[in-house]
């Protein structure tokens, strides 16, 4: 049997919305690669039509390549896994897949089946916001996991010791994924999650820490939001841009009352501590 391979090279900040958005046009398994990723389908069994309006769309957003190829088949599993390397974030949190196996053990370990979701820490933005978050104080508090991809951000702050957090993400298939690891990493009765997006919901009460890893103009969109939502003294983590765009970003949340705690980088990519003053 053969498949047909679309190869998608494209910015890290459009993986997940293109894998989300290519699985519509029929495509079912999905691998990231150094420069975007691979869809895989059966044969021909994709909406060619669609397929062209995805990528016409995006063009106009970001700079964008498909190629399809025809392969044989494959363990997908096996090829997946021979990918996947686990993560090891400051010395501190090991991040890994089930099928695994590490004898050191580290002060905390989230276990990540990525599937097509965001978020399995070896992007350099959930790195830093991982990173970022063990040098939070969670015990008792209440968070925020604005687009939560994966859940590894919420998993990451239940055992830090928050008591309640609230996640959600308006791809379906990432609401799905991150259920399944909030059940693996033992997080349920702490983590309860919702498919949608932030103006869809309203909630009772503030929050004491509010994580976004989104893209920038997102976090542009609903900075007030944010804000809206924190206690006072509050702590609101963002990630999921360019160096470059943190003076776009302190622009939009100083008038705010948001001020900058600190800021940390990793290759071209940055994390923001702000705290509503």
């Amino acid at each position: 049997m053969y498949y047909s391979c679309l190869t998608v090279i494209c910015d890290a900040e459009f993986s997940e919305i293109l894998m989300a958005e290519i699985s519509e046009v029929g495509f079912d398994t999905f691998m990231e690669t150094d420069h975007g990723f691979e869809a895989y389908v059966e044969m021909e069994n994709y909406d060619k039509t669609l397929l062209e309006a995805v990528k016409g769309k995006y063009s106009q957003q970001t700079t964008l390549s498909f190629s399809i190829n025809r392969i044989e088949k494959q363990n997908w599993n096996e090829e997946w896994e021979k990918n996947y390397e686990p993560i090891i974030v400051d010395d501190r949190c090991l991040i890994r897949a089930d099928f695994h196996n590490i004898e050191k053990k580290y002060p905390y370990e989230i276990i990540i089946t990525p599937k097509m979701s965001f978020g399995t820490g070896h992007h350099q933005t959930t790195y830093l916001m991982i990173k970022n978050q063990l040098e939070i104080d969670h015990q008792n508090k209440r968070v925020m996991d604005a687009g939560c991809g994966t859940s590894i951000l919420s998993v990451m702050a239940a055992k830090l010791g928050a008591r309640e957090v609230e996640a959600f993400d308006i791809d379906e298939w990432s609401v799905s994924n991150g259920a399944e690891n909030i059940e693996v990493n033992g997080c349920s009765d702490v983590i309860h999650q919702q498919l949608g997006k932030l103006s869809d919901f309203t909630f009772e009460g503030k929050f004491d820490i509010i994580l976004a890893n989104i893209n920038k103009n997102v976090l542009l969109d609903e900075m007030e939001l944010y804000k809206n939502l924190l206690q006072p003294n509050g702590l609101l983590l963002l990630s999921g841009f360019y160096i470059s765009d943190i003076a776009d970003l302190l622009r939009e949340a100083n008038p705010l009352y948001l001020q900058e705690v600190r800021r940390d980088e990793k290759e071209t990519w940055a994390a923001l501590l702000l705290q509503l003053r």
